[in-house]
């Protein structure tokens, strides 16, 4: 029998599973038990939280750079079974529909970020460029796929996404000397005589022009023009109140000291997210994530090209050429409510949809079954989760469930209970 015979004739109802999951200790993170993602770590493996270890990210789903294990697999010795081996396994945990599109794989990646610092500038490739990419360098960018992504914020959490408009960046222009030394008279000068009615194929040129000439700026000049920057906004701090922009760039250049991405700062909206709000971002998308804590999905995908505040591999060349350079700010979502318990973020992304419930003291919620799997973390609280055909399991903070497809969920609260649930985008189902 063929995996595709093996998804539409299994008959046997397969349960949802516990999984462990695993973690990434950027440099970025947040430190000990700082970090959220630290205690929620802690209590999904039962290890202790290392004192002065940066936890950065939990990873919920089968990537190869942070795979998730079934928790009791049944094997002999105690061998570990990934989530991805056991989904190979039993492909109708999957649904026919999802099967048919991405083969015996989860199409999304789920996580939980803690940022203490700022991530690079960076950009995540298209389908086409990904692939062209994974052939080259296959040590670097270690996949083929696309990673559109969605960050909805724990606390408040703040990025840098997508270029200013216009009119922003002419300001910057006649307000930064230090920018237009980085870039040179010829290209300052090109931003500023456009016409706000330009047609935009032609703006997007003069910004490619002038953004691949800033990040492409000499190490030496970078170093010079930065500190310069640097001195005379701390000096201006003690005259004037900074702007928010002026503010962050101080902090930036702390975190990263005399970087061109301090600079790149000003070509990119500074954006900020309360507790329950969401941004996305497809792919050739400039962004940076700053500081706070959040959720994070995406497609299955760990490819990343980076040109700023970071120690990291830059490919500069690569970033500036791929990008869409479409100007504005991002999309904000609120999520639309389901119930009086749960709200939903769908991103323009076939691959995933996170919900959000919140379930007050002795509560209960339904979520029906879909024809797409699922992965579940509890966040805070206690309480318990029931299929149709199994008993009572307890859910804890910590408690991170793979849910087959075509399975029903009933959530009970014991004491306020937050979770997050990732699935296949429901437009796509």
């Amino acid at each position: 029998m063929n995996m595709g015979e093996k998804v539409v004739e299994s008959k046997k109802k397969l349960l949802p599973q516990r999984l462990r999951c695993s973690v990434q200790n950027y440099d970025w993170g947040k430190v000990g038990k700082e970090s959220h993602v630290a205690r929620l770590f802690s209590l999904n493996s039962g290890l202790d939280i290392e004192v002065g270890r940066s936890y950065a990210e939990i990873w919920m789903g089968t990537h190869d750079s942070g795979p998730s294990f079934i928790v009791d697999s049944g094997k002999m010795g105690g061998e570990s079974v990934t989530l991805s081996s056991w989904i190979s396994e039993n492909p109708s945990v999957l649904g026919k529909k999802v099967f048919e599109e991405w083969g015996n794989n989860l199409p999304f990646l789920f996580k939980v970020l803690s940022v203490a610092k700022a991530l690079s500038i960076q950009a995540h490739p298209d389908k086409e460029l990904a692939r062209a990419l994974h052939d080259s360098h296959p040590s670097i960018y270690k996949d083929g796929n696309h990673k559109p992504e969605m960050a909805l914020a724990l606390t408040e959490f703040e990025a840098l996404c997508g270029f200013v408009s216009l009119q922003e960046l002419k300001d910057v222009l006649c307000s930064v000397p230090e920018i237009v030394e980085l870039v040179g008279n010829v290209d300052a000068d090109q931003v500023i005589h456009l016409d706000e009615h330009a047609v935009v194929e032609r703006v997007k040129t003069v910004l490619r022009s002038i953004f691949t000439q800033l990040m492409s700026a000499e190490k030496d000049t970078v170093y010079e023009v930065v500190s310069k920057l640097k001195g005379r906004l701390t000096m201006e701090k003690k005259v004037r109140q900074l702007t928010n922009k002026e503010e962050l760039v101080l902090r930036l250049e702390k975190q990263y000291p005399n970087d061109i991405g301090v600079a790149a700062a000003f070509f990119l909206n500074y954006v900020k997210l309360n507790p329950g709000e969401a941004l996305y971002l497809g792919a050739n998308e400039p962004h940076a994530y700053l500081s706070g804590e959040c959720m994070e999905c995406m497609a299955t995908s760990d490819n990343v090209v980076r040109a700023g505040l970071t120690p990291k591999l830059r490919d500069v060349p690569t970033l500036c050429s791929m990008l869409t350079y479409k100007q504005g700010l991002p999309e904000i979502l609120q999520g639309i409510p389901l119930d009086p318990y749960t709200k939903r973020y769908s991103p323009p992304f076939d691959e995933f949809e996170v919900d959000c419930c919140v379930l007050p003291q002795l509560a209960t919620t339904v979520f029906p079954a879909i024809s797409g799997p699922s992965i579940f973390i509890v966040t805070s609280g206690q309480g318990t989760m029931q299929t149709e055909s199994s008993s009572k399991e307890e859910l804890k903070e910590g408690s991170v469930i793979f849910v087959p497809a075509d399975t029903q969920i009933t959530i009970a609260c014991i004491s306020d209970l937050q979770l997050y649930r990732a699935g296949v985008n429901s437009k796509f189902l």
